[in-house]
C-alpha cells in the first residue's frame, strides 16, 4: 500500500526550514522518505510511505522537531 501526507506551516517556515535542511529525506529502510518545499507564504512537507507504519514514524519525526522548536521558542521569550 502507497500512503501520502501533507504537513503544512505558515507560521514561522523561515526557521523551521533551517531546521530540516540537516535532515535526512530518505530512511534507511527505504519504506519512506518527504521533501520539503517553501513557497512564499508557507512551508509543505510532502511525506511517502510503503506503509501505515512507516507513514507514522515521519509523521512523529517531523513533528517532534516542530515541537522542540516550539518549545524552544516559549523558553527564549520568557
Amino acid at each position: 500500500m502507497n500512503l501520502a501526507a501533507q504537513i503544512i506551516v505558515k507560521k514561522d517556515f523561515h526557521d523551521i526550514e533551517k531546521l530540516f535542511v540537516a535532515e535526512e529525506k530518505k530512511f534507511r529502510n527505504q519504506r519512506a522518505c518527504y521533501e520539503v518545499k517553501k513557497t512564499k507564504d508557507k512551508l509543505v512537507f510532502k511525506i511517502k510511505a510503503k506503509d501505515s507504519t512507516a507513514l507514522r514514524a515521519v509523521l512523529n519525526s517531523i513533528t517532534k522537531l516542530i515541537s522542540v522548536y516550539e518549545n524552544a521558542k516559549k523558553v527564549v521569550k520568557e
